[in-house]
């Protein structure tokens, strides 16, 4: 059996020595007998007994319940109280309201036995439970993601240090809130509010991922991308008790990923829709013109005039300086549904949408060329530029947007075989 080393405080000598040999014989290891409350709480913090027994009707300056308060919460020390009669217990029923916490005196010894135990279990139970819940939170705080706990009826429960950064709410703050008032979310894609996630999955019992775009409202109203998800949390017998909302601030990968897609569809120099894009979207008014018989759309492919010269003069970075300028004049030319593009060196392309004829495409290219003819500075360079362009439209249904580009080019070659700053058509 485990050898409990137990402190006996009782100032009456003859029930002290009884009480110690009830010990004894029970297995027990007496480690003080004391009169006093001062000396039994000097007596704890030098032997650290595993249990005092003390009586409540101490005589001195500290009762016995005073005493009994300062070692449970001081020492944690499990207190097993002596009483004089159920009369008492019933004076005291705020410090004896706990199951066989105390012995009615005179007792029998398989009384005091059981009182023992049981105290002791009991303080084993709630140690075991405080170190459990201890390590939890150790854990929670330690996550590199804020984790939010709430009861189950959507409230909050706790939060960690990483939830209280991102929300900008103190757990004192959030504690027992409805779960959207602390974490205010709104789906960025429809613009709407997200109600309470945590009562969703409370009562679906599912793991539930937060919306693609979702977007936090913080408690200073700054807007934070966020992700990952929220679960229900189950006791040993399968029922929900609440959820957890585990996030993190994506901010920065959604700008990195915000920065890949540009990378892959415009050009690093212009800013400028790239091959890729224009391609994409020039598919897209394919499609367009194949479900309307009236929509009519034109693709010019520019190549500037002597831009090599300019290289060769005036260095590469004039030259690229010279295209960022260019493309700024082409942009100039545009409508809002048009889209010009890069396609690398010195060649752009330009897709005109919802022209009513040729004659709207022809237009375009001579505002083209009469913008770039206006003289550019550069580092004190006065520089200007004419372009070969060819046209093409479909009213040949093109199904492939390769042909039409084909076209185009073609279309160009021959207006630069006619001389600089001209356009022609393919046909």
């Amino acid at each position: 059996m485990f050898s409990c080393k137990i402190l006996v405080v009782e100032d009456e000598k003859i029930p002290a020595s009884n009480i110690k040999k009830s010990l004894q014989k029970l297995g027990y290891s007496v480690s003080e007998i004391t009169k006093c409350g001062e000396e039994a709480i000097k007596k704890v913090a030098e032997t650290h007994p595993h249990l005092v027994l003390i009586n409540i009707c101490l005589a001195g300056e500290i009762d016995g319940l005073h005493v009994a308060d300062i070692i449970e919460n001081r020492f944690h020390v499990p207190v097993v109280y002596l009483t004089e009669g159920l009369e008492y217990k019933t004076l005291h029923k705020n410090h004896l309201s706990e199951p066989f916490n105390y012995v009615v005196k005179p007792f029998i010894e398989s009384d005091l036995h059981f009182a023992i135990e049981m105290a002791l279990y009991n303080y084993q139970s709630k140690k075991i439970l405080h170190e459990e819940k201890h390590r939890l939170g150790a854990i929670i705080n330690s996550m590199g993601c804020a984790v939010i706990v709430t009861y189950a009826n959507g409230c909050i429960q706790m939060m960690n240090p990483i939830a209280e950064l991102i929300t900008g709410w103190k757990q004192s703050e959030a504690f027992g809130k409805d779960l959207v008032e602390v974490v205010n979310l709104v789906d960025k894609d429809g613009g709407e509010t997200i109600k309470n996630l945590a009562i969703h999955v409370i009562k679906t019992g599912e793991v539930l991922n937060l919306p693609e775009n979702s977007t936090l409202i913080t408690k200073d109203g700054n807007e934070v991308a966020i992700g990952d998800n929220v679960a229900p949390i189950r006791d040993q017998n399968g029922n929900i008790t609440g959820s957890v909302l585990v996030f993190q601030d994506i901010t920065k990968r959604k700008q990195t990923e915000a920065e890949l897609i540009h990378n892959a569809f415009y050009d690093g120099l212009t800013g400028l829709p790239n091959r890729v894009l224009f391609l994409e979207r020039l598919t897209q008014a394919i499609e367009r013109s194949r479900r309307r018989s009236d929509y009519y759309f034109a693709v010019l492919f520019l190549d500037l005039d002597d831009f090599k010269k300019i290289n060769d003069r005036f260095g590469h970075g004039i030259g690229d300086d010279f295209l960022v300028a260019i493309a700024r004049r082409l942009e100039s030319c545009l409508r809002s549904a048009d889209t010009v593009a890069r396609f690398g060196g010195d060649e752009f392309t330009v897709l005109l949408e919802d022209i009513k004829d040729i004659t709207d495409a022809t237009n375009f290219a001579q505002r083209i060329q009469d913008s770039l003819r206006s003289p550019l500075n550069l580092n004190g360079h006065q520089l200007s530029a004419t372009a070969s362009i060819g046209i093409t439209w479909n009213f040949r249904n093109y199904e492939d947007p390769a042909n039409l580009l084909r076209d185009a080019d073609i279309a160009m070659y021959r207006a630069k075989r006619q001389g600089k700053g001209t356009y022609a058509i393919f046909n």
